[in-house]
């Protein structure tokens, strides 16, 4: 054996050492979150300050704006870091309702703001909010929790369509109406991955997601901006300097940077060659920059940031976190593949940001959250919960004061379902025996039947059953003992 080989194997073995660590996911999952924000901090700076000196006076304004939601996201990551999953699906449906909620009064003038003819934000101070980005979280979160429950009593199909599709497709209206095409696509990701995660057979899915490619087919065709987007894409020649124009500087850029880059902040698409620089095409500016090393190391970090969420999606017992952390990392990798699809002229632009990386305070903050509620769920792993019931918390986890993760049993989750049902079958006994009261009552008193007289309780039926006992707002994750934590079956 060579030395290069030998010392090849060495490496390997050692990486793999390192990956056999308890809590090699959650190192995993941290180190990819700081890489991506740090990166982004660093390529706004370089690509808003020409514009940001322009319009501001200041070539920083966009950067501090940026960096201010970046600690505000810091602050979000650590708190979705200590929140135990049972208090994070108690409040999964209440959420949802607000975010919802949310995008209807966006709508409303006076309320929300209006920015280049759409109406998607809230300006609160300096500090802009934007309600679709809140939603994706939420739809994610109470997705899982609503699929996880149904699947655990092995309900019918209807009870895993309801009520999460037609919440997805109002979420999915909602949105369209700002107008926000992008986000809307965004949702339908995340909503197409619960469904295929939680079990929906593939050939509903299959009629499912060709319904939604044409929906989403007539709505890129439905607006005047959206359809110059879609002729410039199929036709990539014509009006070079009108509906062309932003995808090819953004390809002129890419070529510009070659293999090594022009070098950090020497982009010359920057001066206001190429629009939204610092927003959407941010891709080509560190493809101009950094070169296609820098490309390679954007798309290094998403690749290994897939194979850490599906690891820990396969190494979950929980049910909820193999949904949660499933989709999660669907959504992030897919909005990441398509705006970098756009950006080298592979996918029409869609305006979809380019996650941690891009310009965008509400969409850096609220991936941040993601990314934490990943983590707390690679710390749920059965070797990272043993290890950290054993003392072995790590440096990163004594640095940050986590709380020991909850053990999860399935036999316990069963019968904490089984005592919910049974306690909302005994609360809602004395409503069912007076309404059947009222309606004997408002028969003659000839058409009594037998049956009616004798107050003898009709058993639900199955499906009946299995919608009350799995509310979407009623979580049924068991709260373990003392004597029992550290310890699962």
């Amino acid at each position: 054996m060579t030395e290069t080989a030998r010392r090849n194997r060495l490496a390997d073995t050692k990486f793999g050492a390192w990956l056999a660590r308890p809590l090699a996911s959650f190192h995993l999952v941290v180190t990819i979150a700081t890489l991506l924000t740090v990166l982004g901090l660093v390529m706004v700076l370089s690509a808003s300050s020409v514009e940001a000196y322009v319009y501001g006076g200041s070539a920083y304004s966009l950067f501090i704006q940026q960096a201010m939601f970046a600690v505000i996201g810091a602050v979000l990551f650590y708190l979705a870091l200590r929140i135990s999953l049972r208090r994070l699906r108690q409040w999964s449906f209440p959420l949802f309702a607000i975010s919802v909620l949310a995008l209807l009064l966006v709508l409303i003038p006076g309320i929300g703001s209006e920015v280049q003819g759409a109406r998607r934000w809230f300006f609160i101070g300096p500090i802009s909010v934007q309600p679709s980005e809140i939603v994706k979280v939420t739809l994610v979160v109470w997705g899982a929790h609503l699929l996880a429950s149904r699947r655990s009593e092995r309900a019918a199909l209807k009870d895993i369509l309801v009520p999460l599709v037609p919440a997805g497709l109002l979420v999915c209206l909602l949105v369209v109406l700002e107008p926000n095409l992008s986000t809307t696509i965004a949702l339908g990701i995340v909503l197409a991955a619960l469904l295929w995660f939680g079990g929906l057979p593939v050939r509903l899915f299959v009629t499912i997601a060709i319904a939604g490619m044409i929906a989403a087919g007539i709505l890129a065709l439905s607006a005047g901006y959206r359809s110059d987007r879609m002729r410039a894409f199929f036709n990539p020649g014509d009006d070079p300097q009108g509906i062309n124009y932003q995808a090819r500087q953004a390809l002129y850029s890419l070529a510009d940077g070659g293999i090594w880059g022009r070098g950090l902040g020497q982009s010359r698409a920057k001066w206001q060659y190429l629009p939204n620089s610092h927003n959407d095409f941010i891709f080509a500016i560190i493809g101009e920059e950094l070169g296609f090393l820098g490309c390679a190391l954007v798309l290094g970090l998403f690749a290994l940031f897939v194979y850490t969420g599906l690891r820990i999606a396969s190494r979950s017992v929980d049910p909820f976190l193999r949904l949660l952390t499933a989709t999660a990392t669907t959504w992030i990798t897919g909005q990441a593949l398509i705006n970098i699809g756009y950006v080298v002229n592979l996918l029409p632009v869609t305006g979809l940001q380019l996650p941690l990386v891009s310009a965008g305070g509400s969409s850096l903050a609220i991936t941040l959250f993601m990314f934490g509620i990943i983590a707390n769920a690679a710390r749920h792993e059965p070797e990272a919960i043993a290890a950290l019931q054993a003392g072995q918390d790590g440096r990163v986890s004594r640095l940050l004061r986590l709380p020991k993760p909850e053990v999860y049993s399935p036999a316990k989750a069963d019968a904490a379902r089984a005592r919910s049902a049974a306690a909302k079958a005994r609360a809602a006994e004395p409503r069912a025996r007076a309404k059947a009261d009222r309606a004997r009552g408002a028969l003659p008193q000839g058409r009594r039947t037998q049956s009616d007289s004798g107050r003898r309780r009709v058993p639900e039926s199955r499906g009946t059953s299995s919608l009350r006992a799995t509310r979407a707002w009623e979580p049924s994750y068991p709260i373990n003992h003392a004597r029992d934590r550290g310890r699962s079956r």
